[in-house]
């Protein structure tokens, strides 16, 4: 089972910066081969159809483990497309075209089906797709899968973030850099247990380090590249037989934290009135708003009360 909390990862700028193009570079990063529903797909399956998971049990927790990271990395790509999105518009009457500049957005799609909101698909807005999972049951196979597949997404990570300097996509981008190298290093480390191969000697593919980009280095100086999560109260443990010892890049000692990180509340996206969204009159919010005192029996000396 899963836990939800009304919360992001980390701190994403709240700027008005609106950068519609800028959104369609970060759709690589969701709906992209190598974006996070893939990597989310993947571990999700594989770790469904684990084989002889009490015998392995260290490799079963790991998988388990990272997929419950990629959930948060899909919600955090989500939020930074919005963020890219957000003001790209205005509310006018319709006859003066209030979408008119999505005509040379370079996917128009945000503005037709999304209300200027994150949708599945990649940067050419090609719809993600199931093909893009690899589950073949044989351990050694999927680890070795899973560190080439972390490896093309840290690279597509840092060609987006070459591409925009918008706050929003730097700071998530930077972020996931540091959080996808932890998952590197971790299946490479699942496969040396697994097969005795020092596959950390491979490491950084790409050969340049995350200190290199700023919104990145922030994160590294804080550690985060050594730790790793159960993302459970009381299972998954066993990921300490293979996330321990040092960093291959600087040394640092590993570190295997119980639960989950603390978390930032998540941005508030404000109505798009030229797009239908909410679609909801400030008179229709306030009988909304009746209508759910009646359903809970709350009086308005209730509300000013607790108020």
């Amino acid at each position: 089972m899963f836990k939800r909390m009304d919360e992001i990862m980390i701190e994403i700028p709240q700027v008005n910066q609106p950068d519609a193009n800028a959104a369609a570079a970060v759709q690589e990063l969701l709906g992209g081969k190598f974006g996070e529903m893939s990597t989310l797909n993947n571990y999700l399956f594989q770790s469904f159809n684990f084989r002889s998971k009490t015998k392995l049990k260290p490799f079963y927790d790991l998988i388990m483990s990272i997929t419950a990271e990629e959930i948060g990395h899909v919600e955090l790509v989500s939020h930074a497309i919005n963020c890219c999105l957000r003001g790209t518009t205005s509310a006018k009457e319709p006859d003066a075209t209030p979408l008119g500049s999505a005509k040379d957005a370079r996917i128009s799609y945000h503005f037709l089906a999304g209300a200027q909101g994150a949708m599945p698909f990649d940067s050419m807005g090609n719809p993600w797709t199931g093909a893009n999972v690899f589950n073949s049951g044989n351990l050694v196979e999927d680890l070795l899968h899973n560190f080439f597949l972390e490896c093309g997404a840290r690279t597509h990570k840092m060609k987006v973030y070459e591409m925009t300097d918008h706050p929003s996509a730097r700071e998530v981008v930077g972020f996931l850099l540091v959080r996808g190298g932890v998952h590197v290093v971790a299946y490479a480390k699942a496969l040396e247990v697994a097969t005795g191969v020092d596959v950390t000697r491979l490491i950084p593919i790409p050969s340049l380090n995350n200190k290199h980009f700023k919104e990145a280095a922030k994160y590294e100086a804080k550690g985060a590249h050594t730790k790793l999560y159960t993302w459970s109260e009381k299972d998954f443990g066993a990921i300490n037989q293979i996330w321990k010892g040092t960093h291959p890049e600087d040394n640092s000692p590993l570190e295997v934290i119980t639960g989950a990180p603390q978390g930032f509340p998540i941005p508030e996206a404000p109505a798009v009135e030229e797009e239908f969204a909410p679609g909801i009159s400030s008179e229709e919010f306030t009988s909304i708003a009746n209508r759910l005192k009646m359903a809970g029996n709350i009086s308005e000396a209730k509300v000013t009360a607790r108020g």
